[in-house]
């Protein structure tokens, strides 16, 4: 397609939420065969899944996938590691440092 979308195509997938005081956790399952990498983007159609506390739910949805080109893919690489640099300011030590 272009150098920031290589290709775009419909899919079926399955979403799994978790809400119960052991979890709280969303996973988005995509059919055998399809990885994604650096850049590519998904798009779930529907509603917004609600999940009530102490509940747990499995549907399954339609998702437009959105292949990376090279310049996306290049660009989302570079970037990452600028972004993950922002972690090492963190702190979880207890107290404040001197």
């Amino acid at each position: 397609m272009s150098l920031f979308c290589a290709a775009r195509f419909d899919t079926p997938c399955r979403i799994a939420v978790q809400h119960d005081p052991d979890a709280l956790h969303a996973h988005l399952e995509l059919p055998d065969g399809l990885e994604m990498g650096p850049g590519d983007r998904i798009t779930v159609h529907g509603a917004p899944v609600v999940v009530p506390f102490g509940q747990s739910l499995t549907i399954d949805r339609t998702a437009t996938v959105e292949v990376a080109g090279p310049l996306r893919r290049a660009w989302t690489r570079l970037t990452a590691h600028f972004e993950m640099s922002e972690l090492y300011e963190v702190s979880f030590s207890p107290g404040r440092l001197a």
